[in-house]
C-alpha cells in the first residue's frame, strides 16, 4: 500500500501555510493537515473561492482554519500576506508552496513578469524568504515546494526568462517547474550552510486530476489538448492521491532536507510517495545559484536564506 495520510504524525500545535489551498492538491493537503490536528492558513488568490472551500471544511467538522489573501502574481501582495502572517501568528512550522498556473496564453504579472514564471516560481521564492524567520527554531520546520514531472522537460531560458522573444506556453510551464525544484534544493543547501533547523524539500503529484487541466484547456482553446486529457484519463489519480508526496515531504519523520518525492509507480505518474531523482538540469549547483541570484534581483530584495 505504501505511505498514506493515516501514517502522518500528530500535527497538533503546528501551524501550516498552504498556497492555492482552495482546490485540487492544495485543498486535499489542507484537509489532511487539519485531520492530523494542524492549524492551516489557507492562502488563496480568490477570496470567494477560499471562503467557499473553508466553509466546506468547516461543515465537515474541521477547525483551526484561517484564510489569507495571497496573489502570487503581485509581489506587493506577497509582502502584505507575509506581514499579516507575522503580525497574527508570529511563527510557522510548515510552508507548502503548492499554488500554480499551467500553460496559459502569455500574460504578465503585476510587476511585468511572464505569469507562470511569476506565480509558480518568483512569488513562492519571495513568500518563502519572507516567512523563513518565523520558522527558525521550530522543531521539524519544513518548506515543501511543489514541482511537476514537467521539470524533466524544462530548461531555464537565461537570456529570455519572460518569453519576450518567443513564447511557448508549455516550455514556459516546464521552465517554471524546473525552477521550483532548483529553488527547493538550493534553499536547503543554504539553510544547512548557515546552521538553520529549517529544511527544504520538493514534491510532485504525478498525473493528478485537478482544476489545472480544464483551466489550461479553457484558457488556450486547444481542442487537441482536451482530447489528449480524455485519452489519458485512466492514468490520472485523484487529487487526494496526488497530494500524498507533498504531505509525506512535509510530515514524515523519514523525509530529509534536499529530498524530492513523487508517486512511486508507472514512471512517477501514480502510486504511493517515493523518493525520486530530480531533473538532470537541476543538478548543477552553479545553475541553481545563478537562478537564486537572478530571482533575488527580480523580486528586489535580499533573501533571508543567504
Amino acid at each position: 500500500m505504501g505511505w498514506t495520510i493515516d501514517d502522518m504524525p500528530d500535527q497538533r500545535g503546528r501551524i501550516a501555510l498552504v498556497t492555492g489551498a482552495n482546490s485540487g492538491l492544495g485543498l486535499e493537503t489542507t484537509r489532511a493537515l487539519l485531520k492530523a490536528g494542524a492549524t492551516v492558513l489557507m492562502a488563496c488568490r480568490s477570496r470567494r473561492k477560499g471562503e467557499a472551500a473553508r466553509s466546506q471544511l468547516l461543515e465537515l467538522g474541521s477547525s483551526g482554519i484561517d484564510l489569507l489573501h495571497l496573489d502570487l502574481a503581485d509581489l506587493s501582495n506577497v509582502d502584505a500576506c507575509s506581514d499579516e502572517v507575522k503580525s497574527r501568528y508570529g511563527r510557522l512550522d510548515l510552508l507548502i508552496n503548492n499554488a500554480g498556473v499551467m500553460a496559459p496564453p502569455r500574460l504578465l504579472s503585476q510587476q511585468g513578469h511572464e505569469m507562470q514564471w511569476a506565480v509558480n516560481h518568483l512569488g513562492h521564492f519571495a513568500l518563502t524568504n519572507a516567512l523563513l524567520p518565523l520558522m527558525e527554531g521550530r522543531e521539524q520546520a519544513r518548506v515543501v515546494t511543489v514541482t511537476s514531472g514537467a521539470q524533466y522537460f524544462g530548461t531555464i531560458g537565461w537570456d529570455d526568462l519572460n518569453g519576450e522573444r518567443r513564447y511557448d506556453r508549455w516550455k514556459a510551464y516546464c521552465q517554471s517547474k524546473l525552477a521550483n525544484v532548483m529553488f527547493a534544493i538550493q534553499l536547503n543547501e543554504r539553510l544547512e550552510q548557515r546552521g538553520s533547523c529549517v529544511r527544504s524539500l520538493a514534491a510532485h503529484p504525478g498525473l493528478a486530476r485537478t482544476n489545472l487541466q480544464p483551466m489550461s484547456v479553457a484558457a488556450s482553446g486547444a481542442w487537441q489538448e482536451a482530447m489528449a486529457y480524455r485519452l489519458m484519463d485512466p492514468l490520472f489519480q485523484s487529487a487526494a492521491q496526488g497530494a500524498l508526496p507533498q504531505l509525506h515531504a512535509a510530515t514524515s519523520p523519514s523525509a530529509k532536507g534536499g529530498e524530492h518525492y513523487g508517486p512511486g509507480q508507472f514512471g512517477g505518474m501514480r502510486g504511493a510517495p517515493k523518493q525520486q531523482p530530480i531533473a538532470p538540469s537541476a543538478r548543477k549547483a552553479q545553475d541553481r545559484e545563478r537562478l537564486w541570484q537572478i530571482s533575488e534581483t527580480l523580486i528586489g530584495t535580499r533573501s533571508t536564506a543567504a
